[in-house]
């Protein structure tokens, strides 16, 4: 595993496990076999409906929680002070924690404006120790440069959908500017057409690894944390594979052209529902 080191100091597995669209009762035999695997790094969400699943297999398992770097996240329907405080411990009661390592807010609903109030709170949880980190998710850089403006604890991170047709190049750059950690959600495209194309492939080939473990590399050489999703054994152990190669920098390239700027997700902007 490699660990990259956050902007307050915590250190942070640069490749994690994530639970989107995992159910509650699968989510606990997928983050078992991640943790067995070797990951430390568990990535959820009160909207995916599987904190309960996530904290059983924390609970079942035998690794230190020193040792486990635990994310949750805000939804969109409760954002504001008190809103969010109260969320928040709703999260810790379904994941059975004394505390999460990293708290994010999901979504930043520009459309509601309100989410300085939540991330307000979300530095109340900080100073009061309860939790480690905090940071947001799916934030433009006009967000972030409000959060910057009017907020006095730095975001670690924004996670972010981010894969070879969605490089994010801007908003990388802006975040090494501002030492905020870009992580990538959906950084697979979600299985998509990207794993089919002959460029990727041709890298795999040069490397002998598939074309998820060569997409993988490409972001971890970019800097950025990654939290690639399966429930099938043998892919969480592929997508943990990812440490005995290095893309040259022409591989690097070649992967970086294919970008075209495309989501697989919703528009933050647009992203208002609650």
């Amino acid at each position: 595993m490699q660990y990259v080191t956050l902007n307050n100091g915590l250190k942070m597995p640069q490749l994690g496990f994530g639970v989107w669209q995992v159910e509650d009762g699968e989510a606990t035999k997928a983050v078992a076999k991640a943790i067995e695997t070797g990951y430390r790094s568990i990535d959820t969400a009160m909207i995916y409906q599987n904190e309960n699943g996530v904290g059983t297999a924390l609970k079942q398992s035998a690794v230190p929680r020193e040792e486990l770097f635990i994310t949750t996240k805000v939804w969109n329907t409760d954002h504001g002070y008190e809103n969010t405080i109260r969320a928040y411990e709703e999260s810790l009661e379904r994941l059975g924690l004394e505390y999460v390592d990293l708290y994010l807010i999901h979504w930043p609903t520009p459309k509601y404006d309100n989410y300085i109030d939540t991330y307000k709170a979300l530095e109340k949880l900080y100073h009061d120790g309860k939790v480690k980190a905090i940071g947001v998710c799916n934030f433009h850089i006009e967000h972030l440069e409000k959060i910057l403006q009017e907020c006095t604890v730095k975001p670690v991170l924004n996670q972010i959908e981010c894969h070879p047709y969605l490089a994010q190049t801007e908003m990388k750059e802006f975040c090494a500017k501002h030492d905020i950690f870009v992580e990538a959600w959906s950084p697979l495209q979600q299985g998509g057409e990207v794993l089919q194309l002959d460029v990727i492939a041709d890298i795999a080939k040069a490397h002998n690894k598939s074309a998820a473990q060569v997409v993988l590399r490409w972001h971890l050489q970019n800097n950025s944390i990654v939290i690639p999703k399966s429930v099938t054994p043998s892919r969480i152990e592929e997508n943990f594979d990812v440490f005995d190669f290095e893309l040259n920098s022409e591989e690097m390239e070649k992967i970086h052209q294919i970008n075209r700027n495309e989501r697989k997700g919703p528009n933050p902007e647009e992203m208002n529902v609650r």
